[in-house]
């Protein structure tokens, strides 16, 4: 049987207006097209980062009526926001999985603040609700605080990590760096990986080539299809994604297929 590669998808890009109606649609046939996990920010509809869950409900709402999608919801993104106010859309009880971030950088010239406390705190409120953390690591060093945080706050085995790269700060995509940054990856973790500010499709091949099993692609990241050619929607790299999975002789996984290789926790309405 092919190995099954997790495609999440990140459709909005940060700062740009959103209109939930179309980007459900989008989300709709990007699922068709062959994505298993959906990553929202809690958003305004301007595109701007709050604390307020409306929006992201609501969002996320008008893409479940259309499809069956692995519901993640981020706990970051650089603002003025406190690590509880961060952490408010883990109460949407549709929730399965949550962006868990690994530690503090120089981030696109901006410090992006996560204390040891701020990691601890996000570990319990998604545990506690039988959310499923993807921890997002941007240099080898926050794999460390990871495993130290581990110690202090139970987390479920085998963990996920996204190794982040492209972000000014942060580690850059070259197969140098993949190799390094996936040799510090525990070995009875999983991972995948980010590419933010794409430009090729030759590094998500090389980390899947490498055991990722997760690859997120969107607009968040990137809209580039080819040189010179970028995407009006989504589903457009999710269909160019999928063919190079087919290429390698992968396959995607289905939202149903990513749960059980996220071992995610039924969700029922409280």
């Amino acid at each position: 049987m092919s190995r099954k590669i997790i495609i999440s998808l990140a459709p909005v890009k940060a700062g740009t207006p959103i209109d939930k109606i179309a980007l459900a649609e989008d989300v709709k046939k990007c699922v068709e097209k062959g994505a298993g996990m959906c990553h929202l920010h809690c958003r305004r509809p301007d595109g701007s980062l709050t604390p307020d869950t409306a929006e992201f409900i609501d969002t996320f709402e008008e893409i479940l009526k259309r499809t069956d999608v692995v519901v993640q919801a981020s706990t970051g993104g650089i603002s003025s926001m406190t690590i509880e106010e961060r952490c408010h859309p883990l109460n949407y009880w549709r929730v399965e999985s949550s962006s868990l971030n690994g530690g503090s950088t120089n981030l696109n010239g901006a410090l992006y603040v996560n204390t040891d406390a701020d990691i601890d705190y996000c570990a319990r409120q998604s545990y506690d609700r039988g959310i499923i953390p993807e921890v997002e690591v941007f240099d080898i060093g926050m794999i460390c605080n990871i495993e130290r945080s581990a110690q202090r706050t139970p987390y479920r085995r085998p963990i996920f990590y996204n190794l982040v790269f492209g972000h000014q700060g942060g580690m850059q995509p070259d197969m140098t760096c993949l190799t390094a940054f996936r040799s510090a990856v525990p070995a009875d973790a999983r991972w995948g990986v980010t590419h933010f500010g794409r430009d090729n499709w030759d590094f998500l091949a090389g980390a899947m080539a490498l055991g990722a099993s997760v690859v997120r692609i969107g607009f968040e990241d990137s809209a580039y299809l080819a040189p010179g050619e970028y995407a009006q929607y989504n589903w457009q790299v999710v269909e160019r994604l999928v063919q190079l999975i087919h290429a390698m002789g992968l396959e995607a996984a289905a939202p149903e297929e990513a749960r059980r290789i996220l071992h995610t926790l039924p969700k029922t309405r409280p």
